[in-house]
C-alpha cells in the first residue's frame, strides 16, 4: 500500500488536468526533474494506485443516457457464478459485491429504456438471482472522483524534490 505525499497527488492532479502531457511536461509543471517524474509514476503504477492512461468516456455522450443502479440478491454462495454473468452483459458498466440486504450492487447503461428494459429482463432470467431491484439515474450529482478525498489526506512530508521542500 502506498501512502501519496504532496508530489504524488499534485502529480495525479496533473495528469487529470492535462491526461496527455508527456513526463517532460509534467516535470516543467510541477517544478521537478523529469526523472522525479518518472520515478514517481513507474512507483504508483507497480503499487496499483495509478491503474491506466486510457480516455474517460461519458456514456451519455455516447448514446448510452439511460442509466440504472441494480441491487440483487443471488443464490448462497454463487458470487463468482453471477460475476461471469454479469460480465458477458455489455451494459454492466460496473458491479460491486456488498453487504447489507442486497449481495450485488450494479450500474447499467442502456441507449432507451428498452434497452434497460431488456437487461433487466436478462438479469431476471438468470437462475443465481433471486431478486433485483433498480433505480433510474436522473442526473449526476457528484461525478466519480478521487481527488477531494487524496487532497484532504495530504500529507507533507520531506521531500528531495527542491519545489516540495519546506
Amino acid at each position: 500500500m502506498l501512502s501519496p505525499d504532496a508530489l504524488d497527488i499534485d502529480l495525479l492532479a496533473a495528469l487529470q488536468d492535462r491526461p496527455r502531457a508527456g513526463v517532460l511536461e509534467l516535470s516543467r509543471t510541477l517544478k521537478v526533474a523529469r526523472g522525479t517524474v518518472q520515478a514517481r509514476l513507474d512507483r504508483m503504477e507497480q503499487a496499483g494506485v495509478v491503474t491506466g492512461y486510457g480516455p474517460d468516456v461519458d456514456l451519455t455522450a455516447a448514446g448510452y443516457g439511460v442509466q440504472a443502479f441494480v441491487t440483487l440478491e443471488i443464490a448462497q454462495g454463487e458470487l463468482d457464478d453471477v460475476a461471469a454473468e454479469l460480465a458477458a452483459l455489455p451494459a454492466v458498466t460496473e458491479a460491486y459485491a456488498t453487504t447489507g440486504s442486497s449481495d450485488v450492487v450494479c450500474r447499467l447503461a442502456a441507449s432507451s429504456h428498452e434497452d434497460l428494459q431488456a437487461t433487466l429482463l436478462a438479469l431476471g432470467r438468470s437462475t443465481l438471482v433471486a431478486r433485483s431491484t433498480s433505480v433510474v439515474v436522473l442526473s449526476t450529482l457528484v461525478a466519480p472522483r478521487w481527488r477531494p478525498l487524496l487532497e484532504q489526506g495530504r500529507r507533507e512530508g520531506p521531500s528531495r524534490a527542491p519545489a516540495y521542500r519546506p
